[in-house]
């Protein structure tokens, strides 16, 4: 059976993360597919700084110490400031008090919880991110869960889906969500295969998806799928979005609200 590149990218991960580095030859003899096409995808992975390419191969890039991970958090949060922290607002202002949501561990999602705590809200929040859960919990009003799964060295992120059963327990009305990207063709994409898998599971889970993206992030795409165009109620973006973005959006169906 033919597999996407997304799912041949994916199985490239898994496979360095359990034996550090592989050939040209025997990738594409595990995937079936022509060297020229695998020596496609490891370009495009290293691209996305996910692997290193070697001679005649790869291997993968592992974070070599806690600031790596806290680092790359940290200008994610300082980018874009502005119109995250204006689309965080308005995404709170969304929630109902009496629902229960679901919000992931991006930095735009941690602008909104830091508006959500200040609102007289009685409200059920899951999350896989820790400093999101932390901001959270300051509001007593507030039930907390945090997704259980794998925190990595110098990670924000639960990644996994080892903690997944819950979502199985509780009726989650949405999901508030950003992402590395989104491409009309395949919707909202990230870097992180570990946690685009948590990040599948909880948007299934919800009965509404509603998607934070700042105007950078719309035609910007990542290795891995976790919701199509045709998942998404709403998008949030910023005055930056270019209005044909927005009319075609609007067009498959998406509602967009502009901050």
């Amino acid at each position: 059976m033919k597999m996407f590149s997304e799912e041949r990218r994916k199985r490239i991960i898994d496979y360095l993360t359990k034996h550090n580095r592989a050939t040209v030859k025997e990738l594409a003899e595990i995937l079936n597919v022509s060297t020229v096409t695998l020596r496609a995808d490891l370009n495009y992975l290293e691209s996305e700084g996910l692997l290193q390419r070697t001679h005649g191969g790869a291997t993968l890039i592992e974070p070599r110490n806690e600031v790596s991970h806290t680092t790359s958090f940290s200008v994610r949060e300082r980018t874009n400031q502005a119109e995250k922290r204006a689309i965080g607002k308005v995404a709170a202002d969304m929630v109902s008090t009496g629902q229960c949501i679901i919000l992931d561990a991006s930095s735009t999602c941690l602008e909104m919880a830091r508006c959500l705590v200040t609102q007289p809200k009685r409200l059920t929040i899951l999350t896989n991110g820790v400093v999101t859960a932390m901001e959270l919990r300051e509001n007593p009003q507030f039930t907390v869960i945090l997704i259980g799964g794998i925190l990595r060295l110098g990670s924000v992120a639960i990644e996994g889906t080892l903690g997944t059963h819950i979502l199985n327990e509780i009726n989650v009305d949405v999901m508030f969500t950003s992402a590395r990207g989104f491409v009309y063709h395949d919707g909202l994409t990230d870097f992180n295969v570990y946690e685009v898998d948590l990040k599948k599971a909880m948007a299934a889970s919800a009965h509404k998806l509603v998607a934070l993206l700042d105007h950078t992030k719309l035609g910007r795409s990542s290795i891995a799928s976790f919701a199509t165009p045709q998942d998404i109620d709403t998008i949030i973006t910023d005055s930056g979005a270019d209005e044909e973005d927005i009319r075609k959006l609007q067009q498959m169906g998406i509602e967009v609200i502009v901050a």
